[in-house]
This record gives structure tokens, C-alpha cells and sequence, in this order.
């Protein structure tokens, strides 16, 4: 006889932004009672706050709700300017449509989904561009057993995750738009126009055209390494609003934001984060060095032609919590230059020259100037090869 275990419900890596923080949104949501766009969870001062945080300081609920804390400090979750988060928020309050670019790694889906979960109390409505995308995927679909049995109905109709945001008013987030071929990406040249939807199979029903609630709009994001792969129509730019996500610029807010992200996915794999912050603070430096071809005493470095992404930083040091997790007995300081190489070699060959020479440069200066630490990485420069 077989003896079945009781079903228990998977744990997920990574929970979605609305029910991570659902704690906060609840309380912006009790804590500011001024004016919201339609449609909306939030006002647009709270989703600015929920996005940069409060600085700090403690909110205060006007008055008690049950359930929910009389105070609360809302933390951080994008380290950028401020000012394009507002000008974010404006762009959707406005009911237009907001395009985020910029380089890889520099997390404009991160702030997409923040924007989103914000708005809409949703992220989730996401349609994420490839090659492979077709126009269903911004419009219709069928269930085809439906459709044979029934003919063309509404029941037969699967909407699609923009459909599906027109239906009910929220926010659709467009991953990699310049990954869909043109025909494709133009499908949204008409509904941020429109802003309905027309099924012509069902032109004798009152189905027939799907208007958009209030409070519907798009975010995509598009990145830079990746224009002239599907441009975009001169039609289609036009109905958006564009917004560069830049590089973090505070080496120190950057430092913080690694170590914090570093620390949640080693906790995730199961470990405690044990990797010095010397050791993080050398990991940064090294990516902000190749990244803005200049050291931080000022000494020219040839950039590598990938780009040295916050991100991907942060998998390095994540990398190396695990390692120091479930790998101990060496010195994780020595992990971090084939990390690096892992890095830097992703796109191109010559990349590994380049790595090569800044050991060369301000890594063995560094050395030479005292600091034990880079004397160490020095010494290590054997394992670049």
C-alpha cells in the first residue's frame, strides 16, 4: 500500500512586488487620503513614497485601522533620482504611456513592477517581448475548443494581458518592447490612441469593441544595447513618454543595494550572507571602475564592451555568500576575480585583455600603494588567465 503525503504548498523564490510589500501599500493606502487619478490604489504622492521610500522618517496614520501599525518608516526599493520617479507617476496619471530605457542591468523592470503593483495593486498583467511575441499577445486570443463548439463568442475570447488591463483599469507592463518585431509592437499604436480594441468576430454582439477603464495605461521597457534590433515606429514613440534609467550614481547607495539584494538571495538559497563588506566594497569599486572607464583615484581604464550592471554585481556577491555558505575553508576574496572573468567575458573576447589590463593598472597600484587587501587580488591575477 502507497501512503501518499499530505500536499503542502510550495514556497516561491520570489514573491511579486504587490504581495512583498503589501504591508506598505495597505498603509499608504489608509495613510494618505488626498486625491487619486481613477482607477487608482494610491495617490501619486504615496506611489512616489512606496517607490523612494520616506527618508527615514516614520508616517503617521490620521487615525487608527485595525490591523494596521500607527507608524511605519516605508523603505527604499529603487535607488535612483527622485525626480524621475515623479516624473514617472505624472506620465501615468496622465493616462499616457511610459517607456523606461537604459542600459542592462539598471533595473527598469524592477521599477516597472514596483509602478505597477503601486497603481494597479497589480504587477502581474506583463507581456514580455521576443522575437517569438505575436500580436495575440497584445490583443485576443481563442480557446479553440470553445471556438469549434460554440462558434465565435465572448466565452471562446482569451484576453490578453493588455485586454485584460483595458477591461479593468490597470497598468500592463510591456518587457523589452524592442524584442517584438515592428508589426508587433504597432498593435499599440492604435489602443494608446484609441484606447479600445475592436474584435471583429464579434461584430453582432455588444462585445464586439473593448474600451479601456479609466486608469488603464502602458509601461514598457527597451535597452539601449538592444536599439535597431526592432526600432520602434516614429508612431508608436510618439505615444509614449521616455525616461532613461541611469547607472546608480552613489558608489556608497550602490554598495547598500548590493548588499541588500546579495543578502536576500543567499537567504533564499538557504544560508546565512558571510562575505566581508571589504570584500563588497572591492567587488564595487571594480564594477564602477570597468563601468565608467575611470578609477576612483582618477587613472584612465579601458571599459570592457559588456556592461558592468548593478546587477550584475549583485550575482556576483550573491555568489560568493553561497559559496561562503556551503563552500567554507578558503577565502572568498579569492572567488571574486573568476567571478569577475565570468562577467566580463559574456560578449566579447577582448573583453578578458581589457579585465587583464586593469589588474595591471589599478589593481597592482593599489597594491603597491600598501592596501593589503588589493596586494591579495594582485597576487590572485594569475587566475584571470
Amino acid at each position: 500500500m502507497t501512503v501518499t503525503a499530505p500536499s503542502v504548498p510550495a514556497a516561491r523564490q520570489v514573491l511579486p512586488a504587490e504581495e512583498r510589500y503589501a504591508a506598505e501599500l495597505d498603509f499608504l493606502a489608509a495613510q494618505d487620503p488626498g486625491p487619486r487619478p481613477p482607477g487608482w490604489a494610491l495617490t501619486p504622492r504615496a506611489v512616489v513614497t512606496f517607490v523612494c521610500g520616506s527618508a527615514g522618517a516614520e508616517l503617521a496614520l490620521p487615525k487608527r485601522r485595525a490591523g494596521l501599525p500607527a507608524k511605519l518608516a516605508i523603505a527604499p526599493k529603487f535607488v535612483g533620482e527622485r525626480a524621475l520617479v515623479e516624473r514617472c507617476v505624472v506620465t501615468l496619471a496622465g493616462e499616457r504611456g511610459l517607456l523606461l530605457t537604459g542600459e542592462p542591468g539598471t533595473a527598469k523592470s524592477m521599477l516597472s513592477e514596483l509602478l505597477a503593483a503601486a497603481v494597479s495593486g497589480t504587477s502581474a498583467l506583463t507581456v514580455q517581448g521576443t522575437a517569438g511575441t505575436t500580436e495575440d499577445a497584445f490583443r485576443y486570443g481563442w480557446n479553440y475548443a470553445l471556438l469549434l463548439a460554440q462558434g465565435p463568442s465572448s466565452g471562446a475570447l482569451v484576453d490578453s494581458p493588455v485586454l485584460s488591463a483595458m477591461r479593468t483599469g490597470r497598468v500592463v507592463r510591456v518587457e523589452e518592447i524592442t524584442r517584438c518585431l515592428p508589426e508587433v509592437q504597432d498593435a499599440l499604436v492604435s489602443i494608446l490612441s484609441d484606447r479600445r480594441i475592436s474584435v471583429p468576430e464579434l461584430t453582432a454582439t455588444e462585445d464586439a469593441v473593448v474600451s479601456a477603464a479609466p486608469g488603464f495605461t502602458v509601461i514598457a521597457t527597451a535597452n539601449l544595447r538592444d536599439r535597431g534590433v526592432s526600432e520602434m515606429s516614429a508612431a508608436l514613440k510618439r505615444r509614449f513618454n521616455f525616461e532613461t534609467v541611469a547607472p546608480i550614481a552613489d558608489a556608497d547607495a550602490e554598495a547598500s543595494l548590493i548588499r541588500r539584494q546579495a543578502v536576500a538571495a543567499v537567504e533564499r538559497a538557504g544560508a546565512a550572507f558571510g562575505v566581508d563588506d571589504a570584500v563588497l566594497d572591492a567587488l564595487v569599486t571594480v564594477f564602477r571602475d570597468l563601468r565608467s572607464g575611470r578609477s576612483a583615484e582618477g587613472w584612465d581604464v579601458e571599459r570592457p564592451g559588456t556592461v558592468m550592471s548593478t546587477a550584475e554585481a549583485v550575482q556576483v556577491a550573491a555568489s560568493l555568500g553561497v559559496a561562503a555558505a556551503y563552500l567554507p575553508g578558503g577565502d572568498v576574496l579569492d572567488l571574486l576575480p573568476g567571478h569577475l572573468l565570468g562577467v566580463v567575458r559574456k560578449d566579447d573576447p577582448a573583453d578578458h585583455g581589457r579585465l587583464l589590463g586593469y589588474w595591471d593598472g589599478p589593481v597592482r597600484r593599489r597594491a603597491e600603494d600598501g592596501s593589503a587587501m588589493w596586494r591579495r587580488l594582485w597576487d590572485l591575477r594569475g587566475s584571470l588567465r
